[in-house]
């Protein structure tokens, strides 16, 4: 599917792993990119590899702490008034450790990152897009969003939020005929920054770490493949890691008669 230059894909934590190969993926098939993270020195890099590959596309870049709440709504004021088609909700970090013993300056800022960006971004989006023609929000979730993993159940539970959150809203926008689709991505060990920012490690070798991990290209042939397709998410299993586009995984109360009457 080839997306018209002159609509544009938002991707934040563009500035390596998955949203950097999502930006040359989507550049690729001729989309325009607003590339969202805190390293503006790896964007405008990004910028300059894509440009120069794909000089009609227009690169726009917005350096921002998403973890900081007034930026959330500023960044998406900056930018809501380009043709956007896509949104990608990619930007976020994880923790190994206890609960008991996990650092909650960095926990809290996981959070407002992680969920609270996300939710408000989603929001936002969905509130001016949702019946725009061809417009999709994927939201970037976790195997960890529907498996809790033990040493990353404060991670988890945030990523469960994700995929819950995300699974129902799409459930909403297609009860209400909305034209956006909404769809969430859950990888497992992928070879990113993740893992040193997880361990809080200088240094992270996924080859003795896990057995087998994907590459961020690899995930990002799974993202588009989610994207061209009709259904609501996209999971690697931990254990086989193979990839799979299914229906959405969490029970729905639809059209329970204990729900409540909405005017």
């Amino acid at each position: 599917m080839i997306q018209n230059s002159k609509t544009y894909t938002v991707i934040t934590g563009a500035s390596s792993g998955i949203g950097w190969e999502a930006a040359k993926a989507f550049a690729a098939r001729g989309s325009s990119l607003i590339l969202v993270a805190r390293r503006k020195d790896r964007l405008e890099t990004l910028r300059r590899e894509i440009v120069s590959l794909h000089p009609a596309l227009d690169v726009v870049v917005r350096d921002a702490d998403l973890s900081v709440p007034h930026t959330v709504i500023r960044l998406y004021e900056s930018v809501r008034s380009y043709p956007l088609r896509t949104w990608i909700n990619n930007a976020g970090f994880g923790n190994y450790g206890s609960v008991a013993s996990q650092d909650v300056e960095k926990i809290s800022r996981m959070l407002r990152l992680n969920v609270e960006a996300l939710t408000v971004f989603s929001s936002l989006f969905v509130r001016d897009f949702k019946d725009t023609e061809g417009t999709q929000l994927i939201n970037v979730s976790s195997c960890g969003g529907y498996t809790i993993v033990p040493g990353a159940v404060t991670y988890c539970a945030a990523k469960f939020f994700v995929s819950a959150f995300t699974e129902g809203l799409a459930r909403e926008l297609k009860t209400a005929r909305a034209k956006m689709q909404v769809k969430v991505l859950a990888p497992a060990a992928t070879k990113t920054d993740f893992g040193k920012i997880a361990n809080d490690a200088a240094e992270y070798d996924y080859d003795k770490a896990f057995g087998t991990y994907h590459t961020s290209a690899q995930m990002a042939s799974f993202l588009l493949a989610l994207y061209d397709s009709d259904k609501t998410a996209g999971i690697v299993d931990r254990e086989t890691f193979s990839f799979r586009l299914c229906a959405p995984q969490f029970p729905y109360a639809g059209s329970s008669r204990h729900n409540q009457k909405m005017q």
